[in-house]
């Protein structure tokens, strides 16, 4: 019998799964008529420095910003190993097969190197995850981490499950095997960002740590649920949800910053009379006022 994860497709999610592409539909579409580097690396630096601070790293984003840009930054080496590890990590997720063991486990070595001594390889003995001093969830015996990791992966390269469906259900048993002796919730979010860049490249630059970030605690808690009822359908309706806000909160951004950075040229290149800066930003120019008088008349 093949490996299945116990969820269920509710209501709740197909309708965010057609909210989310909606929303991706339309800043494609936005994207290649006014594309936005800057703030995709932006994005991608907001990425890294949430991803990192929900496993308390205590960098701000300024000194993340240092540490990638080359900069010296005063604090804790390891801390700054792990920015250049995870910024290494997501510049090279374009290479990778979310459904290969290979890459996953090579992409755990770049993401941990020089951080814990098991990198690249599954982990060789128990794990327990405690808040505080609760022990809140005891994952699978490492003898059995292999076979159960073979059996996710082959699981998501068979699915016909949406992506937006199959990246969450991936994220959540990844948690629930914990593989790895470090790294595993930097290693789940970043491999549920894997699968969806494929279905569509935006996702690499999508600032879904961000929101998790801020919504840390509620994180946690719907784990756990999910954990006792040993299922993902609370935990897949969650990251939706995170999703969606994600894809909304870039379009807006991205949109503003497309009108300032015409406002700008405009002022550049002097052309700040009505007419022309209403053309500039795509608005309807005004209508002259004797035109106005003719048409009352």
């Amino acid at each position: 019998m093949k490996y299945g994860p116990p969820y269920t497709l509710t209501p709740a999610i197909l309708i965010l799964v057609a909210e989310i592409s909606e929303i991706i539909g339309r800043y494609n579409l936005l994207a290649e008529q006014n594309p936005a580097p800057r703030l995709r690396r932006e994005n991608r630096i907001r990425t890294i420095h949430a991803s990192l601070a929900i496993e308390n790293n205590t960098l701000t984003l300024e000194q993340v910003t240092a540490v990638i840009e080359g900069k010296r930054v005063l604090g804790h080496p390891r801390e700054i190993q792990e920015v250049r590890n995870a910024f290494a990590t997501y510049e090279a997720l374009d290479t990778w097969n979310p459904g290969t063991e290979e890459d996953l486990l090579a992409a755990h070595d770049l993401l941990m190197r020089g951080l814990v001594d098991e990198t690249g390889r599954y982990r060789s003995g128990g794990v327990g995850i405690f808040q505080g001093k609760q022990l809140v969830h005891m994952p699978p015996p490492a003898d059995r981490v292999p076979t159960l990791m073979a059996d996710l992966l082959g699981w998501l390269k068979e699915t016909t499950e949406h992506p937006l469906v199959s990246s969450c259900v991936f994220h959540y048993e990844f948690e629930f095997i914990h593989p790895f002796s470090d790294g595993n919730g930097r290693m789940g979010r970043l491999w549920q960002t894997l699968i969806l860049r494929t279905w569509k490249p935006l996702f690499t630059y999508l600032p879904v740590e961000t929101v998790i970030h801020d919504r840390q605690a509620e994180y946690y808690r719907v784990l756990a649920g999910a954990d006792q009822r040993a299922d993902a359908t609370s935990f897949i309706e969650f990251m939706l949800r995170a999703l969606l806000d994600a894809a909304r909160e870039v379009i807006a951004t991205d949109q503003v910053t497309d009108q300032v950075a015409l406002l700008l040229n405009a002022i550049e290149t002097g052309e700040l009379g009505s007419q022309n800066l209403m053309k500039v930003l795509g608005a309807p120019s005004p209508v002259p006022r004797a035109a106005r008088h003719s048409a009352i008349a």
